[in-house]
C-alpha cells in the first residue's frame, strides 16, 4: 500500500481563451503550453515533486512533501507569468488512481473547466508531516528494450514513434486497470509510472502483458521514497541494474526491505 499525494492542474477557461477574441495561432498555443509545463516542472521539481503533461491544458503532479502554502506559491508564480490562470486540486490515497480521482472530483465540483467565473481554485488536502514515511511512493521507470537497434536505426521516425506509442498506450491501460497505477510517457522510449504497492511479480506481469499484446519488450526499474524524486532516482538506478543483468524487473527499495506489500 502506498500513500500518494496527487495534484490535478487545470488551466482555467482555456478552450474559450484560445479562440477569444479570435482563434490564436497554434504555434503560440503550443509555445505557451510547453513553457508552462517547463515552469511547473521546475517549480514543483524544486520541492521534490514530479509533473506529467497529460493533455497540457490538464497536468498531473505527484506532490508528496508539498503543503497548501507550496501549492499557493506555485499558483501565484504562474499567475504572474502567464496570460492564463490555473486551478489546483490536491488529494491523497492509498493508490495513485484513487488520489487523482478524489482530486478531480473536487475540481469538477468547483465548476466547469470552461466556467468564466472559476479562477485559481485551490482546494483539497495534503499529507500531514506526522503521517509521512520513506515508503509513501512507489515509482517505476519503464524502458523499451533496444529501442535504438530495433526502431530508431531501422525505421523512419514516424513508424518508430508509432511502435513506442503502442507500447506506452498498452502499458498505460493495463497498469490503470490491473493495478490502479498511473503511467506517463516522458520522452524517448521512457515511461514513468506512479504505482500502487506492487510486488516484483506484478511488474513482471505488466511487462509480459505488453509484450504479448503489442510485441513491445520492456524492462523496468522500481524504487520508493518519501518524495517523488527520491523514488524516481531509486527507480533509475534499478533500471541500470536491468541493463547490466538483462533482467526484465529490478526493485530498489530505499528501506532495504524485500517486499513493500508485506
Amino acid at each position: 500500500m502506498t500513500n500518494t499525494q496527487v495534484t490535478h492542474v487545470q488551466i482555467d477557461n482555456y478552450g474559450p481563451w484560445t479562440v477569444t477574441p479570435e482563434p490564436r495561432r497554434e504555434v503560440d498555443l503550443q509555445t505557451l503550453q510547453s513553457r508552462l509545463y517547463a515552469d511547473l516542472s521546475q517549480l514543483i521539481g524544486n520541492r521534490g515533486g514530479y509533473v506529467f503533461f497529460s493533455r497540457f491544458d490538464n497536468m498531473i503532479a505527484v506532490t508528496n512533501g508539498l503543503d497548501e502554502d507550496d501549492h499557493a506559491l506555485v499558483q501565484e508564480s504562474v499567475g504572474n507569468r502567464y496570460p492564463v490562470t490555473m486551478s489546483l486540486s490536491v488529494a491523497t490515497g492509498t493508490t495513485p488512481a484513487e488520489a487523482l480521482g478524489t482530486a478531480t472530483e473536487a475540481l469538477q465540483e468547483a465548476g466547469s473547466a470552461q466556467d468564466k467565473s472559476r479562477r485559481e481554485i485551490l482546494r483539497g488536502r495534503t499529507i500531514d508531516e506526522e503521517f509521512r514515511t520513506e515508503e509513501d511512493l512507489q515509482i517505476a521507470h519503464f524502458d523499451v528494450n533496444d529501442a535504438t537497434g530495433k526502431y530508431t536505426d531501422q525505421l523512419n521516425e514516424f513508424d518508430t514513434f508509432i511502435r513506442i506509442e503502442q507500447g506506452y498506450a498498452e502499458l498505460m491501460r493495463y497498469m490503470r486497470r490491473a493495478y490502479d497505477s498511473l503511467s506517463f510517457f516522458v520522452g524517448g522510449d521512457n515511461v514513468i509510472a506512479v504505482c500502487s504497492g506492487m510486488d516484483p511479480a506484478e511488474y513482471q506481469d505488466a511487462v509480459d502483458h505488453v509484450r504479448d499484446a503489442v510485441d513491445v519488450e520492456l524492462k523496468v526499474g522500481v524504487g520508493r521514497g518519501r518524495v517523488a524524486q527520491d523514488a524516481g532516482m531509486a527507480a533509475k538506478h534499478a533500471l541500470e541494474e536491468c541493463r547490466a543483468t538483462g533482467d526484465d524487473v529490478h526493485v530498489d527499495w530505499a528501506t532495504g526491505e524485500a517486499d513493500p506489500s508485506a
